[in-house]
């Protein structure tokens, strides 16, 4: 395969994680028990990975502590 094809279609895969956990603030982005997070799943866009994070926003609408991320793990991924 060229170099091209290959940085071509690393390009095009930008890959998204999706987890949540119940948080120790309202404010703040600490969990109250991180071993216990909920790793939803990598998705190849972000288009998916925000269907997979609004369904699960919506599932756990009613504990006010439990929130969901959507980190681009494209973004921290180093090619060499």
């Amino acid at each position: 395969m060229s170099e091209h094809h290959e940085t071509s279609r690393a390009s095009s895969q930008l890959l998204h994680l999706v987890f949540g956990g119940e948080l120790e603030a309202l404010d703040g982005t600490t969990f109250k028990d991180p071993s216990k997070l909920d790793i939803v799943g990598i998705f190849p866009n972000y288009a998916s990975a925000r269907a997979a994070w609004q369904a699960k926003a919506q599932a756990t609408v009613d504990n006010a502590s439990m929130r969901y991320f959507v980190v681009h793990l494209h973004r921290f991924m180093d090619p060499t």
